[in-house]
């Protein structure tokens, strides 16, 4: 690990938990699945290159993204298997996957028009049709299945070959299984209705959380994201796997001071000291992606000791309250996730401190942050 990259804040990436999660999902659904690991968005900010190279050697059937561009950018790592886009593309975007290769998701009969166009052009090209049965951004109408499925069955053919069909749950990770069996039956009632014969298409729907929790609504694929990137899948459900920690958020401490009562802290001075307190200042602020959320409220560990975040975050820095390690060093490194000592500080006790979740927090971390592999 370079020292260069170590100089202010950084992420450290596991790749040894991605696969070990990769290989929990594998057995959960077994060798006759095929699995679909969501890359988008930089794998979750944690590098879409790394993650590809570290799992491609346990062949998963393809990959997810959500733009042509993050496509484009596998099949620059020299991916060859399939790469399949599950956000609708605008316009522009057409010519960029037809050029790459790429599947499409489709969601109206315009777009799939244009990938049409696109193959007669390029060759031959591939799509999945999104049903939508619930989760309402995108996909064709469940209840609409007998208008648009004939319609696609006449644009699909030596050029354009339909190979699957998805849906999408909106609240695979609730306790409740009723929501998720309810968008089950909606998107078999749709595929009943299609005018090509189900065996012919790869039907998926379930994502980190169905899989784990569901394994009748396996199908023929999974799509898993966020468990492979150390996230709870489902943290209200009981007896669903825990995820390998897949990431660290660590930061130096650049500053030390020792402060009287009545000092204040941060932007707006919502922390004020109580007695003689030792403040450390951290080299890092939500302009790394560290939520400005947590003042106040957030931890860091130091030395294997927690300590408080004092004061609102500012965009480069924040301080902790370091009194109880005195022998605290300017230079010491500070886990705001991750484990110290007999400490941890989880993504998800980090994102529910936050109001929000971990896609989030993993995918708010800026490119300030240094990425590196132990």
């Amino acid at each position: 690990m370079s020292n260069d990259a170590q100089t202010r804040a950084w992420i450290e990436v596991n790749l040894d938990a991605v696969r070990a999660n990769y290989r929990t999902l594998e057995r959960t659904v077994g060798s006759s699945r095929r699995i679909i690991p969501m890359v988008k968005a930089d794998a979750y900010g944690l590098g879409a290159d790394r993650v590809v190279r570290a799992l491609a050697p346990l062949s998963p059937w393809g990959w997810g993204v959500a733009t042509a561009s993050e496509g484009a950018a596998l099949r620059a790592l020299g991916v060859s298997g399939p790469v399949i886009v599950f956000s609708p593309i605008a316009p522009n975007a057409f010519e960029l996957a037809a050029k790459h290769r790429l599947t499409l998701s489709v969601s109206d009969l315009e777009s799939l028009d244009c990938w049409a166009a696109a193959a007669r052009r390029h060759g031959p090209l591939a799509f999945h049709v999104e049903i939508d049965t619930g989760m309402g951004r995108a996909g064709f109408d469940w209840r609409e299945t007998g208008s648009w499925g004939p319609a696609v069955r006449e644009r699909a053919g030596d050029n354009l070959r339909w190979e699957g069909v998805f849906t999408h749950f909106h609240d695979a990770d609730a306790g409740d299984a009723g929501p998720t069996a309810g968008q089950w039956r909606r998107f078999n009632d749709a595929l009943a209705q299609l005018p090509v014969s189900r065996e012919d298409l790869m039907v998926h729907a379930a994502n980190s959380a169905a899989t784990l929790r569901w394994p009748e609504f396996h199908a023929d694929g999974v799509r898993p994201g966020i468990f492979l990137y150390g996230g709870n899948a489902a943290p209200s459900a009981l007896g669903v796997p825990v995820p390998e920690s897949a990431m660290a958020l660590r930061a130096r401490l650049t500053h030390l001071r020792r402060v009287p009562p009545g000092t204040t802290a941060g932007y707006g001075a919502t922390y004020v000291s109580r007695g003689w307190e030792l403040w450390g200042t951290l080299g890092i602020g939500y302009g790394d992606g560290l939520p400005r959320v947590l003042g106040n409220r957030g931890c860091a560990l130091v030395r294997g000791s927690v300590t408080k975040i004092v004061g609102r975050i500012s965009m480069d820095m924040t301080v902790v309250d370091i009194s109880a390690v005195p022998d605290a060093e300017v230079g010491d490194v500070a886990t705001l996730i991750g484990v110290d000592g007999e400490h941890a500080i989880l993504l998800d006790e980090v994102a529910g401190l936050a109001g929000t979740i971990s896609y989030e927090i993993l995918t708010g971390f800026t490119p300030r942050l240094p990425r590196l592999v132990p």
